[in-house]
């Protein structure tokens, strides 16, 4: 492990102990929420992030010597290990040089030059490379045989040998490298045969840019469009100027076999080097695209996780539709299901007051505080339906994001909370659900079917699932979670739970009823000392035995708030919330090697907060009263709700069918290059129409205004 301290440290700009006992708590078993809360001291007060960061990089340190072990191993099987060549693979720096120096050792399928060595024909590619024969056509004449008929194939031969071995050439790789780095282009053409079906990408039927600077969600457009077969893509260089820097090394006279050098080095470029260095390059922006997309899904998602939530209110919720109906549901403060029903306001029906009356009836007969409406389909006219009704009370009503509803609906989970009703009863627990609490609904749904992302079907789907994880299990983390009322779904994101340990929790408060206290939670099956540490301070237990029991200080720390009580000679419930005596606290008079200041200050925030929800208060959004596209022309200025974000801009709903796009460049009055900085999902903002295409479907924002 030693040896990979400094290089993450370098590389992230990190101190070396931080990463070093970083290092050491995750191979503990340490989670990384528990690491950047609980361990401050021994980090350096690192986040959840950096933490993350330092894990990746030792885990691709240990793979790339993982592979240096895999190669040396190979060629020390084909008998071609010397020691220089050891030295050389161990001090490899990076996977791009260590590949090229392993290119020649490499076993390979049947290739020109493997043939034209059966042939014999080695020693003529030897004679041609060393550039001293003046004639080459007569030494070619000696290696005619059986196998090869004249001397112009035994020449073909040799210069198919020779073009192997230049592409396999390390200098010739990283110079050609270094100049597609520099200089690479991309360009796409539309296949002919297909550029009625190919429409949607357009804008690339003829498209050239510098590949370095392409934006990562350009790049993953064209390679959508190239995997369904609309474009051809390649990646180029000068072809003229990588030719002339291969030469510069193999080229050393002015003879017949210099001609036929740069023969041999022509057709090694074409074949062989440029398409090696086209896949690698095209591979790599691939990679780096993925990571860009994953991580602008990762911040939608966190956002969405964190949404306001409602709170323990009654809700009933609505799925709107036309033909199908509206589908409704009332919840209790719990989430759980009293009733069902459906109405059918829109056509063709037009059932108006009938529905109407079923709201009313439904809202006065369940108590019912707050209504959602889910965002599809008759979304609008449905609540205008629901705003024109009268209540026996005051009712609150939201629009809520229905994305991925009918994901959840269908999945097994589903299945197991509502055996006995059908996907549309499901799918609208689920909306109504999403406005009382939308991360514990939220984590009930594969992370990428929720719709804020672009591109994550074509991105790595294992980084993906990977990141997309960290992000559910920092939200988690960062809420706490009521142990007595966390369904499994959520608990299994616990840090130091997991599925298994989730249901025993389930389990057992199911047999035992709700937890008294945290120090009860170790009697769960399974719940080893280790994960307790890992969950304890974010797990909480409302109107338990112990006050702290409902707060994120961790069970380990509770002797030091002991003390202050002690010292104080008050109760620890005496403390909890009191400010004039929170104040007056000195920190250093407990701080000690373990618990250090920084900790000490959480802990002194945790008491005067304790509990308290990170997440912001809900507010109701209001729409303009337009129904479609035609409602709205150029220069009007309306409300919306940011509903996806991208590198490029955000994606708006501002009450009608087509989200609008609010382009980067449209954000603020100044450059920009991170549209985070400015807005964040769900906000509420005023816009104003800039362009209206109504072919395609397209409404170019500016943002006025942010209302939240």
């Amino acid at each position: 492990m030693e040896k990979y301290i400094s290089k993450i440290a370098i590389s992230l700009n990190l101190k070396e102990t931080s990463v070093r006992n970083t290092i050491n708590l995750l191979n503990d078993g340490a989670t990384i929420p528990f690491i950047s809360r609980y361990r401050k001291e021994l980090t350096g007060n690192l986040d959840e992030v950096q933490i993350a960061d330092i894990q990746k990089e030792y885990n691709t340190l240990i793979e790339f010597d993982k592979r240096k072990e895999a190669i040396l191993k190979s060629i020390e099987e084909q008998g071609k290990l010397t020691e220089e060549l050891k030295t050389k693979i161990e001090n490899a720096e990076n996977i791009d040089i260590l590949e090229d120096i392993y290119l020649p050792y490499k076993q390979k399928r049947k290739t020109k030059a493997t043939v034209a060595k059966e042939k014999g024909l080695e020693p003529l590619a030897n004679i041609i490379m060393k550039q001293d024969e003046p004639n080459p056509y007569f030494k070619a004449e000696k290696f005619v045989n059986k196998d090869v008929a004249d001397a112009d194939e035994a020449i073909s031969g040799a210069l198919d040998i020779i073009a192997e071995r230049i592409n396999e050439n390390e200098i010739t790789r990283k110079n050609t490298r270094y100049l597609f780095e520099r200089e690479a282009v991309i360009s796409s053409t539309v296949v002919a045969k297909k550029i009625e079906e190919a429409d949607k990408y357009k804008d690339y039927f003829d498209w050239q840019e510098s590949l370095k600077k392409m934006p990562s969600h350009r790049f993953l457009a064209i390679n959508r469009a190239f995997s369904e077969g609309f474009l051809k893509v390649k990646v180029t260089v000068d072809e003229e100027k990588a030719l002339e820097k291969i030469e510069r090394i193999f080229v050393k006279s002015n003879n017949e076999c210099s001609v036929l050098m740069s023969k041999a080095i022509k057709d090694s470029y074409k074949r062989l080097i440029q398409p090696s260095l086209e896949n690698e390059f095209l591979s790599k922006t691939k990679e780096e695209a993925d990571k860009d997309a994953i991580k602008v899904f990762a911040e939608n998602l966190r956002q969405l996780l964190l949404l306001p939530p409602l709170g323990q209110k009654r809700v009933l919720a609505i799925d709107p539709g036309f033909r199908t109906g509206c589908k409704i549901v009332c919840l209790n403060e719990q989430g759980d299901l009293l009733s069902n029903a459906t109405i059918y306001p829109h056509a063709p029906q037009n059932e108006h007051n009938l529905a109407k009356k079923k709201l009313s009836l439904l809202v006065s007969q369940y108590k019912i505080e707050a209504i959602a409406i889910g965002n599809g389909t008759a979304s609008r006219e449905t609540e205008n339906l629901v705003k024109n009704t009268q209540f026996d009370r005051e009712i609150r009503v939201y629009v809520v994001n229905e994305a991925g509803a009918s994901i959840y609906s269908a999945s097994k989970v589903g299945r197991d909370e509502f055996p006995e009703f059908d996907v549309t009863v499901r799918g609208t627990v689920s909306i109504g659900r999403r406005l009382v609490d939308p991360l514990s609904e939220l984590v009930k749904i594969e992370p990428k079917a929720i719709g804020v992302g672009q591109y994550q079907h074509d991105v790595n789907q294992k980084l993906l699932q990977e990141n997309l994880d960290l992000v559910v299990e920092s939200c988690v983390n960062k809420v706490g979670v009521d142990i007595n009322t966390a369904s499994k779904y959520l608990l299994k994101y616990v840090a130091g739970i997991g599925e298994k340990l989730a249901n025993s929790i389930v389990e057992y408060r199911t047999e035992n009823g709700a937890f008294k206290n945290r120090t009860e939670i170790k009697k769960v099956k399974g719940m080893g000392s280790k994960a307790f540490e890992q969950c304890a301070g974010f797990l909480r237990i409302k109107n338990g035995d112990n006050p702290l029991d409902n707060s994120a200080v961790h069970p380990e720390s509770y002797n030091v708030v002991n003390k202050i009580a002690k010292d104080l000679s008050v109760k620890i419930t005496e403390i909890i919330g009191n400010k004039e005596i929170i104040d007056k606290l000195d920190l250093q008079k407990y701080a000690t090697v373990e618990i250090g200041l920084v900790s000490l200050q959480d802990i002194k925030d945790e008491l005067m907060k304790p509990g308290l929800d990170p997440r912001k208060a809900i507010r109701v959004h209001e729409f303009a009263n337009i129904k479609t596209i035609d409602d709205i022309k150029v220069g009007d200025v309306l409300p919306g709700i940011i509903n996806n974000i991208t590198n490029f801009g955000a994606f708006t709903d501002i009450g009608i069918k087509q989200n609008g796009l609010i382009h980067i460049s449209n954000m603020a009055d100044e450059f920009i290059t991170d549209p985070y900085k400015i807005i964040r999902l769900h906000q509420q903002v005023m816009v104003e129409i800039l362009e209206i295409d109504k072919s395609r479907n397209r409404i170019q924002l500016k943002l006025k205004e942010k209302l939240n």
